[in-house]
């Protein structure tokens, strides 16, 4: 499996990570949480996320994050760039919700950019109305 790391705004990584061992049951060995805290030190923990993206190789990991753009987004991408340049693979998706957590940490695609894809593709299909028949 390829580990999964939510950076996210604090508390929301650590309540998709309850949620996650709530619905698929016990210990997740492949989920991995930074919170980013409104006074953290940005470099610092973008080194922390490097030094962790570093000890996923071979198989490399899947990064979620909540709002593109934002602090926890941008601290995330500049930790893939950097294990990228090391050879490690690395990618990143934003837009991260509950059923795109359960998505990554249950789909059996080997690598980080097979499982970006297949957790993008299945979210989308996943976003319906009410009725269910909103497309």
């Amino acid at each position: 499996m390829v580990p999964v790391v939510l950076v996210m705004h604090q508390p929301l990584g650590d309540a998709f990570a309850q949620c996650a061992r709530h619905v698929l049951g016990g210990e997740l060995p492949h989920l991995h949480v930074v919170d980013i805290a409104p006074d953290a030190d940005i470099d610092r923990v973008c080194d922390g996320l490097v030094q962790q993206l570093m000890g996923y190789t071979p198989q490399g990991a899947l990064v979620l994050c909540d709002l593109y753009g934002a602090t926890p987004f941008n601290i995330a991408q500049r930790a893939v760039q950097r294990v990228r340049k090391h050879g490690v693979s690395a990618a990143i998706l934003s837009g991260a919700n509950l059923y795109m957590v359960l998505k990554a940490l249950t789909d059996p695609v080997a690598d980080p950019e097979s499982l970006r894809a297949s957790v993008r593709a299945r979210v989308l299909r996943g976003i319906v109305g009410s009725d269910s028949t909103d497309e």
